[in-house]
């Protein structure tokens, strides 16, 4: 995962002075890879110990290794015209084309963080106990029961008996019933849902594979889950980060369905060949028209 994106992911779980190193980095990282690491001690309300600290915390042996990290990034950054409207403020009188830009800026930079930081090793797991699992419950709430939603329909075209829910009643239900040989997928972008930790602690309980799909690597969703996938997420204006990371979450579970997919191949072509036959009947021939 890129620095910057990694420190944006991680702070919510950092201790309050690493996060004002954190936030003192993400306000302006150009500048913030000029300064000494007493300059940046001042800039945070810190202590270059806490400097140190958050070094160590990121994987970087020292504060040398981190600024040249962040002025790395910052510099590629920069020589990506397309992002120059990445956090951005819209305001009232904004014309469409800078919230075209800005919009469209922020979701690219998130597809690829998502892309950036992804564990395949993770995915090929978990693509290889959906393709297998004789069931699979999905559960999530608000903008991320869409994204369930999403994957189940994808999932149930390739025979791959599936069920996704957005009622925490419903789906403990099901969760209970789950077993040894089936999956659970819980989404939830800040990692600290009730229902959804619940829902994938329940499965769990019964020996069924549990998978949190989630911004927050050390949130308490990922730690009940038995393997976890991450995504990336960005605050813009009218977009908080549950909205921001609709987009992340379908790419790490498409990922996922198109393994699932290569693994199950020829079932899954039948699969795509009687369906399309299927609603064939519903769509307008160039006669029609």
């Amino acid at each position: 995962m890129e620095l910057l994106g990694r420190i944006r992911t991680e702070r919510h779980e950092m201790p309050d002075a690493l996060r004002k190193v954190a936030d003192a980095i993400l306000a302006s990282p150009g500048e913030a890879a000029r300064l000494t690491i007493v300059d940046l001690a001042e800039r945070s309300r810190t202590s270059t110990a806490t400097i140190t600290r958050f070094c160590r915390a990121l994987g970087f042996a020292g504060y040398a290794e981190l600024r040249v990290a962040v002025a790395t990034e910052t510099g590629r950054v920069a020589q990506q015209t397309w992002q120059t409207d990445i956090g951005q403020e819209i305001l009232p009188d904004d014309s469409l084309e800078k919230v075209l830009g800005v919009v469209s800026g922020n979701d690219i930079r998130l597809i690829q963080e998502t892309g950036d930081q992804l564990d395949l090793a993770v995915v090929a797991k978990v693509a290889q106990a959906v393709a297998g699992a004789s069931r699979v419950l999905l559960f999530g709430v608000s903008s991320s029961a869409a994204v369930a939603s999403e994957m189940e329909y994808r999932l149930q075209r390739m025979r791959v008996p599936t069920w996704s829910r957005s009622d925490a009643h419903s789906a403990l239900t099901d969760a209970a019933l789950l077993g040894q040989g089936d999956v659970a997928i819980g989404i939830s972008h800040s990692g600290r849902t009730r229902e959804v930790i619940e829902v994938l602690a329940e499965a769990g309980s019964h020996g069924a594979i549990t998978v949190a799909v989630t911004s927050h690597p050390r949130s308490p969703l990922a730690e009940v889950a038995e393997l976890v996938l991450t995504t990336s997420s960005r605050e813009t204006t009218f977009r908080a980060d549950g909205f921001a990371a609709i987009h992340s979450q379908l790419l790490v579970l498409d990922v996922v369905y198109v393994s699932v997919a290569q693994r199950t191949y020829e079932r899954t072509r039948q699969a795509f060949d009687v369906t399309v036959r299927a609603v064939a009947g519903h769509r307008l021939s160039e006669g029609d028209i």
